[in-house]
């Protein structure tokens, strides 16, 4: 057999172990969805999805290459768990903010409420149509997108997983900074007493119609229970979703630009229309962002400049060090066991004739 023959049967190998890895994961994840719901909503559950996804894609690795996954993901898992939680105590001892929210967005769209105005041109009580389908899978999608754009960095490029790792969890900090600093109530909360009028909370509606009735009430139990009801400003979804797209726009051609942005534009419709963000929470949110690539981006910058200086130093110091061992070599009586003259070298010695 030569060479080349035993580099395809390799290859083939290879592939045929990943297609059977992801076959087997994806055929383990659609029937954990249907019977118990889609495992997003929770960070470790999501984690210990996307860790067996690795292991499908990978499984010809050591165990203990597949050891650094959880070496490297394990902080961020519980950074997340920590915010999921404590975002629920934001609005402890706070009137929540939500009247200048109703005057901004009214202001903006000529004395409209958008999420009124949406739900009542597009929402049916009694029939879902197929946008609510899309509008539940856009809003589902924040539960994982910038997880499985962070996965595929970690597998390709770690250096570019710890750049994106930064911005996301500078990004969400920032905002849970902001629940506790200024609570505020989304659009649905404020129907709810009255402050406007009567809308639905529809994000999850969608998955009745294709049948996932798991994943909806998954999600409906997570906003009760998990999520905090005075979080609206800034829409962290919406900001999510822009930083997903926005991180790769200096990777892309200007020309797929506008491709990735109808990306956070539909979770800004998703939003508004289902009745969990005003539009000033995702203008916020936008912000945020860009906030987020100027503080991190610096603080990049700035790390680079002073490593480069410690290594600048350090090259410094290391030529003086090796012309100290070349003087003391030069006064020494020997080298290699030879004596050594001080005077110059003497004349060399004719060959006898």
């Amino acid at each position: 057999m030569t060479a080349d023959s035993g580099e395809t049967t390799g290859t083939t190998s290879l592939a045929k172990r990943r297609a059977i890895g992801i076959a087997a994961w994806v055929a383990g994840f659609v029937l954990y969805s249907f019977a118990l719901g889609l495992p997003t909503t929770d960070p470790v559950l999501a984690f210990l999805w996307l860790w067996a996804l690795t292991y499908a894609w990978n499984s010809h690795y050591p165990v203990r290459r597949h050891l650094r996954f959880l070496r490297d993901w394990l902080p961020m898992i519980l950074l997340l768990q920590v915010y999921n939680v404590s975002r629920g105590f934001a609005d402890d001892g706070f009137t929540p903010h939500a009247a200048e929210l109703i005057g901004f967005d009214t202001w903006m769209f000529g004395g409209h409420v958008p999420t009124v105005w949406l739900q009542a041109h597009l929402y049916d009580p009694a029939h879902v149509h197929w946008w609510d389908v899309l509008v539940s899978v856009v809003y589902f999608s924040h539960f994982v997108a910038a997880l499985i754009v962070a996965v595929l960095l970690w597998l390709r490029d770690r250096p570019e997983w710890g750049r994106f790792i930064r911005r996301w969890f500078f990004l969400m900090f920032f905002g849970l900074l902001t629940y506790f600093l200024y609570p505020a109530a989304p659009p649905w909360w404020a129907a709810k007493y009255g402050m406007i009028e009567p809308i639905a909370r529809i994000s999850t509606r969608g998955w009745d119609l294709i049948g996932l009735h798991g994943a909806g009430n998954m999600l409906n139990q997570a906003q009760i229970g998990l999520s905090n009801p005075v979080a609206a400003m800034p829409s962290l979804h919406t900001a999510f979703a822009l930083l997903v797209v926005a991180f790769f726009f200096p990777k892309v051609r200007k020309t797929w630009i506008p491709v990735l942005v109808l990306y956070p534009l539909a979770m800004t419709f998703t939003l508004v229309y289902s009745g969990e963000h005003w539009i000033i929470d995702v203008l916020v949110g936008w912000v945020y962002v860009a906030i987020t690539f100027v503080v991190v981006g610096y603080a990049e910058k700035w790390w680079a400049r002073r490593k480069a200086r410690r290594a600048a130093a350090k090259t410094e110091t290391e030529p003086a060090s090796a012309v100290e061992g070349d003087g003391d070599a030069e006064v020494s009586p020997e080298r290699d066991g030879s004596p050594v003259s001080a005077g110059p070298d003497p004349a060399p010695v004719a060959p006898p004739h």
